[in-house]
């Protein structure tokens, strides 16, 4: 077969360095940006980062031509020009002024353990040190939830002999591990904890003994819900079993929740809704713009030099301009999907989740042009704080159900009606899926008994036969 030359024409979208950036950072959180941030101002010398600064009100600017499918950004190929210096001189993420003071931020002060709170109220007890440190042992044989889950003749196979210690000094030590706050701690089992508690209470408190007896002896009755079979058992009447119920659920089942609370992590939201004109608008939150600037004193060395040293700072430079126009692209985008979803979602902000209306993530992509993968990157992980709380930008989207009238109604909105029906409803006669179902069928609203279900366990809402009081 002879060797013959063929000329075939195609067409293939390439994505440069500076598109694949803007693109990736648009799906960053803030505190995935800001960490990619720190990183990239360690390597690039033209980057500081801004602690003190004066933001003016971000503006959108109008929309350009959508290039690609995945992204809205002008990709025309620049380079280093003299046109630099000028921009250099208001080089700054969002137009930054520097008047700001910056504020040191408080050390929170170290949470208080478990382990440091029960060894402190040994320390001024008047038991004796051997004692103390035998409790100490079965301390730290607690669990987060301050229980003591492994049995006390397994502890002692795995303590030293030379110690001397008995199976007695063990539960000795239990006893006085049981008898510190706080009430529970110590215990083997639920029930075991409950009944710590309970004694631990004053003598005069009403229905105590009757508490300790359902808890001893009738504890899984209790748990189903038999109440009729309660009251026959303690031979009471409706009010004093409803009284015996309140103080055992008052009980914490964990002791050492308290305790083991693990550090807060805080939110911050990129957009921040408020009533404007009695018309809901949203605004970008400064607080969670990135704080970028040009080194200018390194800008300056570029802009004077022009020998090959200066070639890879003059690189850098425009990789940190670059950067910051990603920057404010991203702000912008952000900023205009979550306007969109704000003036669609109105009566949500009026009115809560009952008014939720449905939406979908290309209504939002057509109407600003955009392409559905943008909107999905820009909803994701990003959050906005409104009146009602704080919302990943991607609860106002969802599935709906059609109604009978031919509309359609948002899932959120029918979670919230369940809810509301629920809360509503006689606790003696919970309502059902089916007629939860039924009444939102008269409502105009078709959902099947199967996703009231579906729905309900998703808020973790019990099914009515374990709702019912008596």
């Amino acid at each position: 077969m002879k060797p013959t030359l063929q000329l075939k024409l195609s067409q293939q979208l390439n994505l440069t360095p500076q598109l694949q950036q803007s693109i990736r950072l648009l799906q960053l959180s803030t505190l995935e940006l800001n960490q990619e941030l720190d990183r990239i101002i360690q390597e690039n010398p033209l980057l500081e980062l801004n602690e003190n600064w004066d933001i003016k009100p971000f503006e959108i600017q109008k929309a350009e031509d959508d290039t690609h499918p995945d992204h809205d950004l002008d990709e025309k190929n620049t380079t280093q020009t003299e046109q630099d210096t000028e921009w250099l001189e208001n080089s700054s993420t969002s137009n930054f002024t520097q008047n700001e003071d910056y504020e040191i931020p408080q050390l929170a002060a170290e949470p208080a353990t478990l382990r440091n709170y029960l060894t402190q109220q040994l320390s001024l007890s008047q038991v004796p040190e051997r004692e103390k440190k035998i409790v100490g042992l079965l301390v730290d044989s607690l669990n987060d939830d301050g229980y003591l889950t492994q049995d006390l003749d397994e502890l002692l196979s795995i303590l030293p002999d030379e110690l001397g210690i008995e199976i007695d000094d063990l539960n000795q030590a239990l006893t006085c591990l049981q008898h510190l706050d706080p009430p529970g701690v110590g215990a083997r089992n639920l029930q075991e904890c409950l009944l710590l508690q309970l004694e631990s209470l004053p003598e005069n408190t009403a229905h105590k003994k009757q508490a300790i007896r359902v808890v001893t002896q009738y504890l899984d009755i209790l748990a189903s819900h038999d109440y009729v079979l309660i009251k026959k058992l303690l031979k009471c009447d409706d009010k004093s079993l409803r009284a015996v119920q309140k103080l055992i659920v008052n009980l914490n089942p964990r002791p050492g929740s308290d305790f083991n609370a693990t550090d807060t992590r805080y939110i911050i939201p990129d957009i921040i809704v408020s009533k404007v004109n009695g018309v809901w608008v949203a605004n970008l939150n400064i607080n969670a713009l990135p704080r970028l600037n040009i080194n200018h004193y390194y800008a300056n060395i570029v802009r004077q030099k022009h020998d090959e040293s200066s070639k890879i700072m003059s690189n850098q430079l425009i990789e940190a301009k670059w950067l910051i126009k990603n920057l404010e692209q991203r702000s912008s985008t952000i900023l205009k999907v979550s306007n969109a979803i704000v003036e669609k979602q109105q009566q949500f902000f009026e009115h809560g989740e009952i008014a939720m209306r449905p939406l979908i993530l290309r209504e939002i992509a057509d109407s600003l042009e955009l392409h559905e993968s943008t909107v999905s990157r820009v909803t994701t992980q990003k959050f906005m704080h409104t009146p009602r709380g704080i919302f990943e930008l991607k609860y106002f989207f969802g599935s709906h159900v059609t109604t009978d009238t031919g509309g359609s109604c948002s899932a959120i909105a029918i979670r919230a009606l369940i809810k509301q029906l629920i809360q509503k409803e006689n606790p003696k006669k919970p309502l059902s899926d089916n007629k939860i179902a039924g009444i939102l069928e008269e409502q105009g609203i078709v959902v099947a008994r199967r996703t009231i279900a579906k729905y309900r366990e998703s808020m973790q809402i019990l099914p009515a036969n374990l709702r019912k009081t008596f």
